[in-house]
């Protein structure tokens, strides 16, 4: 762990792995609730948790390494189901890179349990966690210059919905309906950090 000073009143804690950057989250999640540590925002990243509204950001920079931080909990409660097309354009390339068939790639898909790890890129982008390393894929060689809102992409050890057009170099297998972000919902965010999710192929819905 090395915790590094932002300014005057925040820290950057930057840890070993996605999994480790999970638990701190937790933890400090945890210890906020409690009482026993006064922060504004924590937010999660791939291997850091930024800290910031901070009282005493010298005292606690001294003290996280010291931290015995537990093993990421499970969530409570349901998991959040996002119904899937399994249709992308790169459902076969995706397929290639896995050495399965094609229509295998839904099922080994739809099996996982997936974690949002931390939110980011746009609104409503959460990078979801769940999939064996082995199914990791690469991102495109070229991105694609307007990515369509509700797609289902695989890039690296993640999963992510987009939710709106945008670019992207992600891999493209299905598309789904739910809506990711919306200003009339509280939270506005249908995937924040922590949150279990399922996809369901469409046609088991």
């Amino acid at each position: 762990m090395r915790v590094l000073p932002v300014g005057d009143r925040a820290l950057l804690v930057e840890v070993s792995s996605g999994d480790a950057a999970q638990a701190l989250h937790a933890e400090l999640l945890r210890r906020r609730a409690e009482g026993s540590l006064s922060v504004g925002e924590i937010v999660p990243a791939a291997r850091t948790v930024l800290l910031d509204g901070l009282d005493d950001p010298v005292s606690l920079a001294e003290r996280l390494p010291a931290w015995d931080i537990p093993a990421l909990p499970a969530r409570a409660g349901e998991a959040i189901e996002i119904a899937v097309r399994y249709d992308g354009p790169d459902l076969a390339d995706v397929a290639a890179l896995w050495g399965v068939r094609e229509r295998e790639v839904p099922e080994i898909h739809a099996a996982a349990e997936f974690r949002v790890a931390f939110c980011g890129f746009a609104p409503g982008f959460g990078y979801l966690t769940g999939l064996p390393p082995l199914y990791d894929v690469p991102r495109r060689a070229t991105p694609r210059t307007a990515v369509p809102a509700g797609s289902v992409a695989l890039a690296g050890p993640y999963t992510g919905v987009y939710p709106r057009s945008s670019p992207g170099g992600w891999q493209l297998i299905g598309t789904t309906d739910a809506v990711l972000w919306d200003h009339a919902r509280v939270p506005a965010a249908l995937l924040t950090p922590g949150a279990r999710v399922r996809f369901v192929p469409a046609e088991r819905t």
